[in-house]
C-alpha cells in the first residue's frame, strides 16, 4: 500500500532531518505534479513543475531581514539566467530590473486601497518591475488577507511573494511563493487563530511542538513560469505539455497559440 504525499513542504522538513542536515544546508527537489482542481488559463495548468527547495536556519535566522536576504539571492540567481538566455539569443531582450522592491502586504493595501489584491499586484509590479510581497495569510486593515495561506506551513510574518512585471500579458506573474516556516509557538497561534486546532494531533504538527524537526526556510520556483518570462510567451501551454480542455485548446488555437 502507498499513500500519496499531498504536501511537498512537509515532505521536505522532515527529509532534512531524516539525512541529517546540519544549518545553513538545503536541498532541492525537481517537483512534477498534478492539480486536477486547478482552473485553466493563460498561466495556470493541471500540471505544476517547480523547483521546490528548503534549507535548515537558525533561531536567530527567523527574522524579515533574513528572508529578504535570501529574496536577494534568488532575484541574483534570475538575473543571471536571464543574461545567460539575452547572451546566446539575441532575439530576447532583458525585462528584468537591477533589484527587487520590497513591501509588506498591509502597505500594499495602504497604497492601493481602492483596488482588488490582484490590481494592487499589478500596479506594484508595473511600476517596479519586481516585487516581493511579504508578510501574507493574517488579515489585512480592511479585515481582507492579501490571500490565502496554509496555517501550518509558513510563518505568515516571515513569508511572500516573489513578483515581476510581465508585459507580454500585461499582468504581475508570480515566480515564487516562499517563507520561513513555523515553529512551536507560531504553529499553535496560526492554528488557534484560524480555528484549525484539530490539526495538532497530527505527526507532522506533533513533530514540530516535540521540537524533532529543524527550523528551516523554503519556497518554490515555478520552472514553466520562469520559461513563460524568458522566453516571451503568452500561454503556458507553449513552455510545456499538459492537458487543455476543449475551449482552451479553441481559444489558444483562434489566437495562433500553439500548445504543446
Amino acid at each position: 500500500e502507498a499513500e500519496i504525499v499531498q504536501s511537498l513542504a512537509k515532505w521536505k522538513r522532515y527529509a532534512l532531518k531524516k539525512y541529517h542536515f546540519g544549518s545553513g544546508m538545503g536541498l532541492y527537489t525537481d517537483m512534477n505534479a498534478i492539480r486536477r482542481d486547478e482552473d485553466l488559463d493563460n498561466i495556470h495548468s493541471i500540471y505544476v513543475d517547480q523547483w521546490d527547495w528548503e534549507k535548515v536556519i537558525n533561531n536567530e535566522d527567523r527574522s524579515v531581514e533574513y528572508l529578504k536576504k535570501i529574496v536577494d539571492d534568488i532575484f541574483s540567481v534570475l538575473k543571471e539566467v536571464e543574461a545567460l538566455v539575452v547572451n546566446k539569443y539575441n532575439c530576447f531582450k532583458p525585462t528584468l530590473p537591477n533589484t527587487i522592491h520590497f513591501i509588506s502586504s498591509n502597505e500594499l493595501l495602504n497604497l492601493y486601497p481602492n483596488m482588488t489584491e490582484k490590481e494592487r499586484e499589478n500596479a506594484i509590479c508595473k511600476k517596479y518591475g519586481a516585487v516581493f510581497i511579504h508578510q501574507i495569510g493574517w488579515p489585512l486593515d480592511n479585515g481582507i488577507p492579501h490571500d490565502k495561506r496554509a496555517s501550518d506551513y509558513d510563518d505568515w510574518y516571515l513569508n511572500g511573494d516573489i513578483l515581476v512585471w510581465f508585459d507580454t500579458l500585461g499582468i504581475a506573474l508570480e515566480l515564487s511563493s516562499m517563507g520561513i516556516r513555523v515553529d512551536k509557538k507560531t504553529l499553535i497561534y496560526q492554528l488557534e487563530k484560524s480555528n484549525n486546532n484539530e490539526r495538532l494531533k497530527y505527526a507532522y504538527h506533533q513533530s514540530i511542538l516535540r521540537g524533532e524537526l529543524p527550523l528551516t526556510i523554503g519556497g518554490g520556483i515555478g520552472q514553466s513560469r520562469l520559461c513563460m518570462l524568458l522566453l516571451g510567451r503568452a500561454h503556458v501551454g507553449e513552455v510545456q505539455a499538459s492537458y487543455w480542455d476543449r475551449e482552451n485548446e479553441e481559444k489558444c488555437k483562434n489566437l495562433g497559440i500553439e500548445l504543446l
